[in-house]
């Protein structure tokens, strides 16, 4: 079922429907929509102010109770679009253009600086909110500026030096991403395709990449103290490698188990719930603060129905 919002685009929103995740699990949207215009969502932000955002769904569990505000999902063509000049290397892209997709296109025209992010999933705006990154880099080191709207629906740029990149976060959570800059460095394609194919083979040996999973589930945390063993004061360590030590691998709350190839991997099988993964997570925190006094934070973005 669907209904239809009087515009001079005809915005359509649907009532009732499944949010897409790699989890493969969890509640649905009361209300979608998927904006052809800038204008139009506007109109959903003047709908909905508090409006979720739903990327490539990548870095997401959605509770089993689904959620109330308007869910945007920006997928239409004029999101997707990108734009290099390799000559300068100055690169825009459409907030719903698939990171992966931006990273060969880039390769392609013997642009360096992304990637060592080969093998994330996610949009490229849903990359820049989170600042993707890994062991091979981070976007924000890369990120010139971010256009958008604001959450009044006024449109808004904000500079590089407007943009609080840290380890994993941006502070951009209050607009709604429609672009992304990037300037990345001329280079040779052949060398940055060789350097590609290590990140992606790398990735392949170490994590489940064809189970449901949201990749890593747990921040690396920064060391309050020194711990034997693990790393000095500050320090930010795997928090996989403590999820491992803490003995937590094939460890299972219903249908969710942390993998055994990567312990910051939770994989879900068929009729896992979001509360089965949730519940993993907190048994998971819990034993690795037994463990070491150490307490790891969600990297998924968790979405719930709001009491």
């Amino acid at each position: 079922m669907s209904v239809a919002v009087p515009s001079h685009n005809e915005l359509v929103i649907e009532r009732d429907v499944p949010i897409a995740t790699w989890f493969k699990i969890g509640g649905r949207a009361e209300r979608f929509a998927k904006p052809r215009s800038v204008d139009e969502l506007a109109q959903c932000v003047r709908l909905d102010p508090e409006l979720r955002v739903l990327g490539d769904g990548a870095n997401l569990l959605v509770h089993d109770d689904g959620v109330a505000e308007l869910v945007v999902e920006l997928a239409e063509p004029c999101w997707k679009r990108i734009e290099i000049d390799a000559r300068t290397g100055r690169v825009v892209a459409g907030a719903g253009a698939l990171l992966q997709r931006l990273i060969k296109s880039t390769i392609d025209a013997g642009l360096a600086g992304i990637e060592g992010l080969g093998g994330i999933p996610a949009t490229v705006g849903g990359a820049a909110i989170m600042n993707a990154g890994g062991k091979f880099g981070q976007i924000g080191d890369v990120v010139q500026c971010v256009r958008g709207i604001d959450r009044a629906g006024i449109d808004v740029v904000r500079d590089r030096r407007e943009i609080a990149f840290d380890y994993r976060r941006s502070g951009l959570n209050d607009i709604i991403i429609t672009s992304v800059e990037l300037m990345l460095r001329p280079s040779d394609a052949a060398a940055l395709k060789v350097k590609h194919r290590e990140v992606m083979a790398y990735k392949k040996d170490s994590q489940p990449l064809a189970a449901d999973s949201a990749g890593c589930v747990f921040k690396n945390p920064a060391l309050a103290t020194d711990l034997d063993g693990i790393g000095a004061k500050g320090a930010r360590v795997s928090a996989g490698m403590l999820i491992d030590r803490a003995g937590c691998k094939g460890l299972s709350v219903g249908g969710a188990t942390v993998s055994d190839r990567h312990g910051n991997f939770i994989v879900t099988a068929p009729g896992c719930r979001a509360a089965d993964v949730l519940g993993l997570m907190d048994l998971v925190t819990q034993r690795v603060t037994d463990a070491f006094g150490v307490k790891i934070e969600p990297e998924i973005v968790i979405w719930r129905r709001e009491p």
